[in-house]
């Protein structure tokens, strides 16, 4: 098959979707960047906090320093970058770990190893707040810079490892997402037991969004840049299937702080559409597999009832015969074959009579020509052969499939004979005609054919 088929493999990544990526990626970059460099400038530099927005001191210095390391691995690792750029990614991959893995520490050996004041111009942070990042954020951070040394891994096992910690950063951040949302914020008003500021799940979720673009580019992930139905399904399926749950538990809270339902039946409303949802994206998933299924059926290149080439499949290997046959200078020739009387047959006998006449003209021409010939069924009730042969074996083939239909007539038990009418058409040896000139020509000495039979039968 030729190469231009080969290249339209589902599983590679959609280009138009790849160039969009890459322009949400560095919309990311920058967006982390600005707010990890602006954190950390007002911790570092008297007067900078006084003109930055209210709540920057939400976002600890350290969580700045972190995202500020994760921006540049991401943009030294990036396509293009040459070899010595690309060996700092790991470097700051390391120096994010190195920092969570210290915060982690403290918090379990309940030990100072200074990170309070890392990158703090007051080396007593303001009452209330702490100089550390929180152990929530410390995970999510190991969790990224791990990530960061392994996201180009291209041997099976890293690889492996590495989408397995992709999969739990993504985890982890969500868990943190929907906690800010269910803790911190009690149904749209701040509560004051909030551990991870906002600015810090901002950066954090740019971060990992790119992880998995990463990802997608080698690992499992890849079904979701994916061309084909996979593809699109999960790019289609993944938004609706996690907000879904979220959306649930906000519903659930508002119906049981509201005290106007009972708990229980709360809690059967929502699961019963929650089942009701599932349910409708099941028949959407169903319908729109069925409906690719039907298109997969027509790219095919059999036609199912008679078991020869469809109109694709005639045409992809017609026109490499036609090819072959010009660049060896050989004769070719094309064969046009119209059953006759097909409709009048399906109106009188019904269908499955007619689609039995089309698979005994199917074996009449298999029987005729050479297992190398390319025959189609390329119409309702048309056939093509393409042969490489010279116009006088042409010309006995297509007396020999009469001779054969006549055979078949002769045994005198069917309704109605099986006939049809013939034309074909040959390219010498030095012949340029393409496929479709050809089947011109024998289309129009078929259609000179059938008119002579009109003419004999009045």
């Amino acid at each position: 098959m030729p190469n231009r088929f080969l290249a339209l493999s589902p599983t590679e990544p959609d280009p138009a979707l790849l160039r969009k990526l890459a322009l949400v990626r560095r919309v990311f970059l920058a967006v982390v960047g600005l707010i990890a460099v602006g954190t950390m400038a007002g911790w570092l530099i008297p007067g900078v906090g006084g003109i930055l927005p209210d709540g920057w001191r939400l976002m600890t210095a350290q969580s700045g320093f972190a995202a500020f390391c994760g921006a540049f691995s991401f943009w030294f690792a990036e396509p293009g970058r040459s070899r010595r750029m690309r060996r700092l990614s790991p470097l700051f991959a390391g120096l994010i770990v190195l920092l969570a893995i210290a915060v982690l520490a403290e918090y379990v050996f309940r030990i100072s190893l200074g990170i309070d004041t890392f990158l703090i111009f007051e080396r007593r942070p303001p009452p209330g707040m702490l100089g550390r990042m929180s152990p929530q954020t410390a995970i999510g951070f190991t969790l990224l810079g791990i990530e960061l040394f392994l996201m180009r891994a291209r041997r099976h096992f890293a690889s492996r490892a590495a989408d397995l910690v992709a999969f739990c950063l993504c985890l982890s951040i969500l868990i943190l997402v929907s906690g800010y949302l269910f803790g911190a914020m009690r149904l749209f008003s701040i509560s004051p037991t909030v551990k991870v500021a906002p600015q810090t799940l901002i950066c954090l979720a740019f971060l990992t969004f790119l992880t998995v673009l990463c990802r997608a580019e080698k690992g499992v992930f890849a079904i979701f840049l994916g061309r084909g139905i996979g593809g699109r399904l999960a790019r289609g399926f993944t938004p609706i299937l996690l907000v879904m749950p979220f959306i649930r538990e906000v519903a659930r809270a508002h119906m049981v702080q509201a005290q106007r339902i009972p708990e229980h039946y709360a809690t059967a409303i929502l699961a019963s559409i929650a089942a009701m949802l599932s349910f409708v994206l099941l028949m959407i998933l169903a319908w729109y597999v069925n409906r690719m299924e039907v298109k997969i059926r027509d790219l095919t290149l059999r036609d199912e009832l008679t078991g020869l080439y469809n109109l694709r499949g005639f045409t992809i290997l017609g026109e490499h015969a036609v090819r072959v046959a010009q660049r060896s200078q050989q004769p070719l020739s094309v064969l046009y074959v119209d059953l006759d009387n097909l409709k009048h047959i399906n109106d009188t006998l019904g269908h499955t009579i007619g689609s039995a006449f089309l698979h005994e003209t199917a074996e009449l021409l298999k029987g005729t020509f050479r297992e190398t010939d390319v025959i189609g069924r390329i119409g309702g009730d048309e056939f093509a052969v393409v042969c490489q042969c010279a116009h006088v074996a042409i010309s006995i083939a297509a007396e020999r499939l009469q001779e054969a239909s006549r055979e078949r007539n002769a045994q005198g038990s069917h309704v109605f004979p099986l006939t049809f009418s013939i034309g074909y058409a040959t390219a010498e040896e030095h012949g340029q005609q393409t496929l479709n000139e050809l089947m011109t020509e024998a289309d129009r000495a078929m259609y000179e054919q059938k008119r002579e039979k009109k003419l004999l039968r009045s």
